[in-house]
């Protein structure tokens, strides 16, 4: 039943992927309400599938990678649909579905939904340091995604090769501040989760710790060097796909369902 529901939200991150890919070849790139609407609607299936899995194994549903990557999803189009209509980025959900549909389509087909039969007791802090360590990803990501578009345009501009696309894309001034704002809510939550892994009780892995913490002084850096003016922002859009490409490599470490915890 859970995995139906999973489908179904996998179907409807596909439509908006779909539906872009018809305005594109049409040459007319419309703004995005249906992707709204159907990331909107495959973020509720999410959320259902996440609900019943976490009653299941009486938990926060981050138990294997498979959980980890439809957390991943699900903070993402949760973050997509924070930020789309508070800082009018209704295009970025063109960007933003066919990541989710990735990540989502991946953890459907490939054979990593392995459950444990051995059930350890909740452990409040460390089902706070996945949850919100995750849920920082989907900052990352939309940073991520917000670069990609800002480089886009970017290079439109300098290319004078104006598309459809471009002329429903948000000023490089608002898409500048969109990257921001969203590695600042990105790097207090990821701050968070680091801290809070301090507190569960249960050793830290040395090499994830190591790696957690590299992740967290690349993230201060763009921060640093964009605050102070150092990093121009094309670089910063640059770095954001950089950033969120290296805390990718942390996902295998944030499943704390074993004996043994990790830190992501």
């Amino acid at each position: 039943m859970d995995r139906t529901l999973l489908i179904i939200s996998t179907v409807c991150f596909l439509a908006a992927v779909v539906h872009s890919v018809i305005e594109l070849r049409a040459g007319v790139f419309r703004p995005m309400r249906f992707n709204f609407f159907a990331v909107g609607l495959g973020f509720i299936f999410q959320t259902a599938f996440l609900s019943i899995r976490g009653h299941s194994v009486g938990r926060c549903p981050l138990t294997n990678l498979f959980e980890v990557f439809i957390f991943l999803a699900w903070s993402v189009a949760l973050i997509y649909m924070l930020v789309g209509p508070a800082y009018r980025l209704s295009l970025m959900g063109a960007f933003t579905a066919p990541l989710v549909l990735l990540i989502q389509g991946f953890a459907l087909i490939a054979p990593i939904d392995i459950r444990h039969p051995a059930k350890v007791p909740a452990n409040p802090w460390l089902e706070f340091h996945a949850s919100i360590s995750t849920v920082a990803y989907g900052a990352f990501a939309l940073a991520c995604i917000a670069g990609v578009m800002y480089l886009v345009q970017e290079r439109q501009l300098k290319t004078h090769q104006l598309h459809s696309i471009f002329y429903h894309l948000p000023p490089l001034t608002d898409l500048f501040a969109a990257i921001t704002r969203l590695l600042w809510w990105g790097f207090v939550l990821y701050t968070f989760g680091i801290v809070s892994g301090f507190f569960t009780g249960q050793p830290l892995p040395r090499v994830q710790v190591v790696a957690a913490i590299a992740v967290w002084l690349l993230y201060a850096a763009i921060l640093q060097g964009q605050h102070l003016r150092r990093i121009a922002p094309k670089r910063v859009a640059a770095l954001c796909i950089v950033g969120f490409s290296a805390a990718l490599t942390l996902l295998w470490g944030i499943t704390f369902a074993a004996q043994m915890s990790s830190m992501p």
